[in-house]
């Protein structure tokens, strides 16, 4: 029961700030799942939430999604998921600089963590400084940037905030932004579970056995929660209040990253 009540309050939570941030959950889910279940199963647990949580968004806010933003952005992006996870594989050898260990779980410090801290960093402090917030973003950069957000987030795994990092330069309406974000977020999570899906078939369902299940559809449940709550509210929340979120999300993932702990 407290494994449950746990997830659940996570899950609610975090889905909520991500539906104006567009990235996130993942990344405050996983190491919730962790506390519970193995590595591997925490993955699997955290992906099947992801994508039954971007599906469901995409079906509620779907429909507010600038068309334009996710043919000339989006699609790019998910093709080029593919390759940064393919060329991961490069640096693969890559030495960790620094290990640690803090409340029991090893920190692994890398060259490619710091480099994507840094980019994470960089695009945090464009949120927080009141002249730099004002930049846009050309639509003529629309397939460069989307390119570039889903090859480096293939190849960190953080795709949605490079993402999101992007297209809140790109200047649209808070509902554009949600709604396109939940569009892209789910290709990109279908492109994913298919991957991971055969794994977890090759594995015979293992990851997820043992009765795991029910955990994973408190925490789908209690995010589908999170979003509904979290829509109620959208037509309220500005543009400047969605640029804050994430910027101090993207500060927050760039810290975990930089410091090995995700």
């Amino acid at each position: 029961m407290t494994a449950i009540l746990t997830v659940s309050l996570a899950a609610l939570g975090a889905a909520g700030l991500t539906l104006y941030s567009g990235f996130g959950l993942g990344t405050l889910l996983l190491p919730v799942f962790a506390l519970f279940l193995p590595v591997e199963a925490a993955v699997g647990a955290t992906a099947l939430v992801h994508g039954a949580n971007n599906a469901f968004k995409a079906a509620l806010v779907g429909r507010l999604a600038d068309r334009d933003l996710v043919l000339r952005f989006g699609l790019p992006a998910v093709l080029a998921a593919f390759a940064g996870a393919a060329a991961l594989g490069w640096v693969a050898h890559f030495e960790a600089v620094a290990r640690y260990e803090l409340f029991g779980r090893e920190a692994t410090v890398t060259p490619l963590k710091l480099a994507m801290a840094g980019l994470m960093a960089a695009f945090a402090l464009l949120e927080f400084s009141p002249r730099l917030r004002r930049l846009r973003f050309s639509r003529r950069w629309l397939v460069p940037g989307g390119l570039l957000s889903g090859f480096f987030g293939g190849f960190s795994g953080h795709q949605g905030a490079l993402r999101s990092a992007f297209l809140v330069k790109v200047g649209v309406s808070t509902e554009a932004f949600v709604g396109t974000n939940a569009v892209i977020g789910l290709l990109v999570d279908l492109a994913r579970l298919a991957v991971y899906g055969g794994l977890l078939a090759g594995s015979g369902g293992a990851a997820l056995a043992g009765g795991r299940w029910p955990l994973v559809l408190a925490g789908t449940l209690a995010a589908f929660a999170g979003v509904l709550l979290a829509r109620r509210f959208l037509h309220k929340v500005t543009m400047s209040a969605v640029q804050a979120l994430t910027g101090a999300m993207l500060l927050a993932v760039a810290l975990a990253l930089g410091s090995g702990l995700i």
